[in-house]
């Protein structure tokens, strides 16, 4: 039944991506077989920010691979961290599905200080020495045109990078050189 379900939705997605709306397939947290979170915190919406980081996990290609990388970081997130949920609002698999964490309107646990005012999308792999493949960065920038046409995202957001607020590498070199030159980019997060 989840499987058929799953197919359904994968199909419908793709009926909307050909009339016209730019959302790209979003399994959600059923259908990749993630658990509900302990609590939930809502953001306001439209959100001003937008994060990018990368897992720093091995990469997936397939749904059954990219799903249990998914469960991975949950588990490691809730079960072992401790915390209500998955960070990420948003993971982007090699196999060019995106895969809900806390979804739109959630608050995640991807970047101290910015959980509350920005969307987490982190890309599955690391992208330290290399792109992530064509299929993921199509995703992404999708899921922002998709954010911004449904009212989730402001019209005006700014796309940073993790590295840019706090200290860490991610999301790698290569996929920071990457969006800088995406639209929305901006070198100076307030």
């Amino acid at each position: 039944m989840q499987k058929s379900c799953g197919i359904i939705i994968i199909f419908l997605n793709t009926l909307l991506s050909v009339f016209g709306a730019e959302c790209p397939n979003i399994l959600t947290r059923y259908m990749w077989g993630g658990l509900p979170a302990k609590s939930v915190e809502y953001m306001t919406i439209p959100v001003q920010n937008v994060i990018v980081t990368h897992s720093v996990t091995s990469e997936c290609k397939t749904v059954i691979d990219c799903a249990e990388i998914v469960e991975n970081i949950r588990a490691g997130h809730m079960d072992v961290n401790g915390w209500d949920d998955i960070g990420f609002n948003f993971l982007i698999g090699g196999d060019g599905n995106v895969y809900e964490g806390t979804g739109w309107h959630r608050i995640g646990a991807h970047t101290i200080g910015w959980n509350s005012k920005s969307i987490g999308i982190c890309f599955i792999g690391d992208f330290s020495k290399k792109l992530p493949n064509q299929q993921q960065l199509e995703a992404a920038k999708n899921l922002l045109k998709c954010g911004v046409t449904k009212g989730e995202l402001a019209t005006r957001y700014k796309l940073i990078a993790q590295r840019q607020v706090i200290a860490t590498a991610s999301p790698g070199l290569r996929l920071y050189q990457e969006i800088q030159r995406w639209d929305h980019w901006t070198s100076s997060p307030s």
